[in-house]
């Protein structure tokens, strides 16, 4: 069957075709030949196809025929097609090829909305230039058509789209991305083509198909290779390696392995953003001759620039997370090293597939601890992946207390190394292999000798347990000092604070005790109660004393006027006892 691009001149613009042979494709990839004519012949599409197939022409080509086909042309602010991206760097890498198409097609627009710029920049960017195509992260492309202003309504201008598509769906979703998704179908039009394309149809995907596509084309891509008739998910090209190292001599190996392969190119996979940017800085002081840059996800305006300097570079290493694990297309990529297995078996596949891309040829190794044995056959048997044994080299000098060396000589170093341990044990935990990769198992010992800590720090994971094989440097952490200067000088500055803080807490009184606990102050105040009571009860006695003498001679008084009255003594009698003083 004719896989090359001139069997569709008929239904493709001769500019489209210009722009394809211009980026030098001459035959197209199977997930291109089966989606291509049925987008272009308006039928919604959910394609499955394995990293690196090929998969950016196949919804960018049928985007831009559309386009050009459309009876009404598009205004400057009116958007045609929307691309969905789970990650900016797949958003920049799209960008680029659709800003190639449109050199070749200048009457459309494009306009790139990610993180890094600010909202408004974003919207000075459309007013000013228009974007017909939108390539966009959901969060993002969400947070715009929430705002409104007088020259500003995306909302508005998405009425004449036609064409959305969602790429990396399963990353989209896996990534937390659902309920924006949802909030941004709401405002697009119902009558429109929708491409939705993965390398794994999940049940969440199946469920985005059912509410966003009507009635699409099922189309899912393998390779006709012996590999891949028994379900492997990496190309046929890729050759997968393992290394069982000890945990102390694995960031050893590891400065080995990249020193004998100076003149190529590299992506060397950890599990957190911490790690990264420990390990990256301690390679940059080991490897002065090598390139060495870093991302992660936590990078704010740095990442656009380095992913597109790495791109273009010949040779160099580009240390990261799973942030770069999917869609992302990087030329030449000759190794992919897995310092640590992936949060997820799905995640192993894709680290991979940065290599041995659209027929290329490309290495993997995954580094595994003795105690991470059974993740091979795991992967096999999950990923229908085989994996290679890669023997440790003998070679390798011993990092360990360079490591050591550099936290003791750079506060930012220390810091960032207990960091770095601490975000490890803490994904390790989260591991979706946690049967297989259990936290029991590790030699924490050893791994912090590996991480080059001088101390190990306080966490919940580590309480209780005796750790050995570790050995820790004997030194006040209050002394290591920042390199940079700058950096120190604050750092005095605030030390020299709290300890003026601590002299005025020992300079000012006690803190007063709670009343409810100062049981002197009671007993003080209940004898002052006591002793109050006892004078009053001393001056109310009198007062009585005197009140019974008055109740008496009333009583007197009250005998003699009855004795009186019946006769028994005479009034002089009577006027001489009632009131002698009278008399």
């Amino acid at each position: 069957m004719d896989q090359g691009w001139s069997r569709l001149s008929g239904i493709l613009e001769a500019p489209i075709l210009q722009a394809i042979n211009a980026l030098g494709f001459s035959c197209m990839t199977p997930v291109q030949a089966a989606c291509i004519p049925h987008f272009v012949d308006n039928k919604d599409i959910a394609a499955e196809a394995v990293t690196g197939s090929g998969k950016t022409l196949a919804f960018v080509v049928p985007l831009m025929q559309n386009l050009m086909s459309r009876e009404i042309p598009l205004k400057k602010l009116e958007v045609g097609g929307i691309i969905l991206t789970p990650t900016r760097e797949l958003a920049f890498q799209i960008n680029e090829v659709v800003s190639h198409f449109l050199t070749y097609l200048p009457q459309f627009s494009s306009c790139l909305f990610i993180g890094g710029a600010t909202i408004q920049a974003d919207i000075e960017k459309f007013v000013s230039k228009g974007g017909n195509i939108i390539i966009a992260t959901p969060g993002r492309l969400e947070d715009l058509f929430q705002r409104k202003q007088a020259s500003f309504h995306l909302a508005a201008s998405v009425k004449t789209l036609r064409f959305l598509i969602l790429d990396e769906a399963d990353r989209l979703l896996d990534m937390g991305f659902e309920a924006s998704i949802n909030t941004i179908l709401g405002y697009l039009p119902k009558q429109r083509r929708t491409g939705l394309f993965s390398a794994t149809q999940t049940d969440e995907v199946e469920k985005l198909i059912r509410a966003g596509l009507r009635n699409p084309m099922q189309i899912t891509v393998k390779e006709k290779s012996r590999e891949a008739s028994n379900g492997q998910r990496t190309p046929s090209t890729l050759k997968n390696y393992y290394m069982m190292v000890e945990a102390d001599k694995k960031f050893s190996q590891l400065v080995q392995f990249l020193e004998k392969r100076r003149n190529e190119k590299m992506m060397v996979f950890f599990s957190t953003c911490a790690c990264v940017d420990y390990f990256s800085k301690c390679l940059e002081q080991i490897l002065k001759k090598h390139q060495i840059m870093a991302i992660h996800s936590k990078m704010k305006g740095k990442r656009n620039q380095i992913f597109s300097t790495f791109r273009q570079k010949k040779c160099g290493v580009l240390i990261c997370t799973d942030v770069m694990a999917r869609g992302v297309d990087i030329p030449d990529i000759n190794w992919v090293v897995q310092y640590d297995p992936p949060s997820s078996a799905s995640a192993f596949v894709h680290r991979c597939g940065r290599t041995a891309r659209i027929g290329n040829t490309g290495n993997a190794l995954v580094m595994l601890l003795p105690s991470e044995d059974a993740y091979v056959k795991f992967i096999e048997i999950n990923q229908k992946v085989p994996l290679q044994e890669m023997s440790i080299s003998e070679e390798a000098a011993e990092r360990c207390t360079e490591l050591q060396t550099f936290a003791i000589n750079d506060r930012a170093v220390y810091e960032k190394g207990l960091r770095a341990f601490v975000s490890y044990i803490q994904s390790y935990v989260k591991h979706e292999c946690n049967m297989i990769l259990r936290l029991k198992d590790l030699d924490f010992g050893k791994l912090a000798q590996g991480f080059g800590l001088l101390h190990l720090p306080k966490m919940p994971e580590l309480k209780g347990k005796r750790v050995v094989n570790f050995e820790p440097i004997e030194i006040d952490p209050s002394t290591i000092a920042f390199k940079d200067k700058a950096r120190e000088k604050l750092r005095q500055e605030k030390a020299a604070l709290e300890q003026t803080e601590k002299k005025l807490k020992r300079s000012r009184p006690p803190r007063s005790i709670p009343w409810s606990k100062n049981k002197e102050k009671q007993d003080k105040r209940r004898a002052k109660k006591e002793a109050r009571k006892t004078k009053a009860e001393k001056r109310k006695a009198p007062e009585q004393d005197d009140e019974d003498d008055v109740a008496e001679d009333f009583d007197d008084d009250i005998r003699l006027m009855k004795k009186l009255k019946k006769g028994k003594i005479s009034k002089e009698e009577f006027d001489q006892k009632f009131a002698p003083d009278a008399m």
